[in-house]
């Protein structure tokens, strides 16, 4: 039976830390503030959403949601950043993603101000990932998956991880963030010939695909830590990671359960980027 890596210690942890930072900001009579931006109601979203009030107000953070037109036009969601990055108010902005596809995103991800850009929409936050800067914010999700790495103290200096995905919200920054921690990294993607017997040689293995269940038994081998970054609807209607959870926990040394592994650190990872926006601009930081 494999290690699960589950989000409630990490979660628990960062919560005394960011629980210290809210108590020094209502010193200074700061109340922290973030606002979601969402066109639509899409289920993924308003699942989202609410593990991230509930975590939020649990912390002592406000939060305010915007719900936009899933049909607004350009100019219109433009408007509506500027007078965010105006606000003085709010200390982060997260705006849910996909947009709408009348909406330009190559373009808008200039508008929300770095400063706000709670996970890294803005390409200034991006390259501070790549150029391992931490000054700026990095995407909620690979942060959580190092969060969660460290906490249970898996090394992984020298280590072999195989990402498979390579997108700019999760695989790719994360490599940056691995490699930054001196493992080192293949990125597996859909044109990735032998893709199993890849996987099977990694010493980390972090499935970020967004297929559900994916990562069968034919992916991994004993002593590997899997971590499973993939929220899905399997056949059933029900929430499920992209591996196989069945069938891999029993020949893998750890894994992370989904739900319940990454996703809950992910909240807090966001809510640690709100305070220390808060912070900064109330010259604590």
């Amino acid at each position: 039976m494999a290690e699960l890596l589950k989000s409630k210690e990490p979660v628990a942890a960062m919560k005394e830390r960011l629980a210290a930072q809210v108590a020094r900001l209502e010193q200074a009579g700061v109340r922290p503030k973030m606002t979601i931006v969402r066109c639509g109601a899409r289920p993924d979203d308003l699942s989202y959403e609410a593990g991230a009030i509930k975590r939020f107000n649990g912390l002592g953070i406000d939060v305010e949601v915007k719900e936009l037109p899933v049909d607004i036009d350009q100019q219109a969601f433009t408007e509506q950043i500027q007078a965010l990055n105006r606000d003085d108010a709010v200390h982060g902005v997260l705006i849910f993603r996909p947009l709408p596809p009348q909406l330009d995103e190559s373009v808008l991800k200039y508008v929300l101000s770095p400063e706000k850009d709670m996970d890294a929409m803005n390409p200034d936050n991006l390259a501070k990932v790549f150029a391992a800067d931490s000054s700026g914010y990095p995407p909620c999700t690979p942060e959580a998956v190092m969060e969660l790495l460290a906490h249970y103290q898996v090394d992984l200096a020298g280590k072999n991880v195989v990402i498979l995905g390579r997108s700019m919200v999760v695989g790719k920054p994360l490599a940056m963030m691995m490699l930054a921690k001196n493992a080192t990294v293949t990125i597996c993607h859909s044109k990735t010939q032998n893709l199993p017997a890849i996987a099977r040689q990694a010493d980390v293995l972090v499935a970020c695909v967004g297929k559900a269940k994916m990562v069968n038994a034919e992916y991994v081998s004993p002593g590997q830590t899997v971590v499973d970054v993939g929220i899905n609807m399997d056949e059933d209607g029900k929430l499920c990671g992209d591996v196989d959870f069945a069938a891999v926990e029993s020949i893998v040394a750890r894994i992370t359960p989904a739900p319940g592994g990454v996703g809950g650190v992910t909240t807090s990872c966001l809510a640690a980027h709100v305070l220390r926006s808060a912070m900064k601009r109330a010259g604590l930081e």
